[in-house]
């Protein structure tokens, strides 16, 4: 049987500015096993960036339960919560999220630095960087900076920034939202790669309903619930 790395059970979230009251998600439950690639669809609007945002650590529900290997999400302290997100999960935005004044291996570098608390890199680290660099085909860019890349090499720029801490899985918001055709066929070529050989969890948040589809699993979000999972 596989393993379950993830599981939410009856997840709300509300927001309240005092008067109003806005439920974003109701009732959402769905569990992700361990190595699988999974998708959450569903229209702007439905939920999906802040049910990633939760799975992720980065919020909390209103009310229900969100486990990592069965450990109680709810039942953690900021600081434990904090390593397990950094311990665990890599993030990709839509938004790439990329430091302007640094090059392709110093974003990609940033989140190991700040884990081992160094302004600079082990030898050892420096090439798994450099091995990240040559895996996202950007070894002759490496020490380009953002503006100098198009959008598709700085999504890869920030997927291997997601990859470096070596994450358990991986949660993508949107993550070609803001590509070309050819650029969204790439990156979701490079998503599809790295679960099929590193065996990383992958779970993808899009509106790209017809990739959903060919994703092993999809969650389709409507209103802030889920209507039906394949």
């Amino acid at each position: 049987m596989n393993k379950t790395i993830v599981q939410a059970k009856g997840l709300y979230k509300k927001y309240s500015d005092g008067e109003n009251e806005l439920t974003v998600l109701k009732d959402v439950n769905l569990h992700i096993y361990k190595g699988e690639l999974v998708s959450i669809t569903g229209p702007s609007g439905s939920g999906k960036s802040t049910l990633l945002h939760i799975l992720g650590i980065l919020d909390s529900p209103t009310k229900g339960m969100l486990t990592y290997d069965e450990a109680d999400i709810s039942s953690m302290r900021e600081n434990e919560k904090s390593a397990l997100r950094n311990r665990k999960i890599g993030f990709i935005f839509q938004f790439f999220h990329l430091f302007s004044e640094l090059t392709v291996i110093e974003n990609i570098s940033l989140p190991l630095m700040i884990k081992n608390k160094r302004n600079r890199l082990l030898s050892h680290e420096r090439r798994s960087v450099e091995q990240l660099v040559q895996e996202i085909g950007l070894e002759k860019r490496s020490l380009h900076r953002p503006n100098q890349l198009s959008g598709g090499e700085q999504q890869r720029v920030a997927i291997a920034r997601a990859l470096v801490n070596q994450p358990e899985i991986i949660l993508a918001d949107e993550p070609t939202g803001n590509l070309d055709k050819e650029n969204r066929e790439s990156i979701y070529k490079l998503l599809w790669d790295l679960n099929k050989d590193k065996g990383i969890t992958i779970v993808i948040a899009t509106h790209d309903e017809a990739f959903a589809k060919t994703t092993p699993r999809m969650f389709k979000l409507v209103d802030g619930s889920i209507k039906n999972s394949v």
